[in-house]
């Protein structure tokens, strides 16, 4: 499991595309009473030893989801 809290492009462009598919699931949760953490998990894909078992886990905080969404709307063209 890691917290992102910043993120780094890459000067290298060309990378490849998995062939594994998975479906992420998501929650939000309260770290401090105050603060919000996005967690994202994905299962093991059905090839996988045991099949369903949580094989990731990523966090955002606020402040990462923030730079995640300038960086998804540069890249994909999203607007707010």
């Amino acid at each position: 499991m890691a917290l992102i809290t910043a993120f780094q492009r890459k000067s290298q462009s060309n990378g490849q595309l998995q062939r594994t598919q998975v479906v992420g699931h998501y929650k939000v949760f309260s770290h401090d009473g105050q603060s919000k953490v996005l967690q994202i998990d994905t299962l093991g894909s059905e090839s996988r030893e045991i099949p369903g078992k949580v094989s990731q886990t990523i966090q955002l905080s606020e402040d990462s989801a923030k730079a995640l969404w300038t960086i998804l709307g540069r890249e994909f063209g999203f607007k707010a």
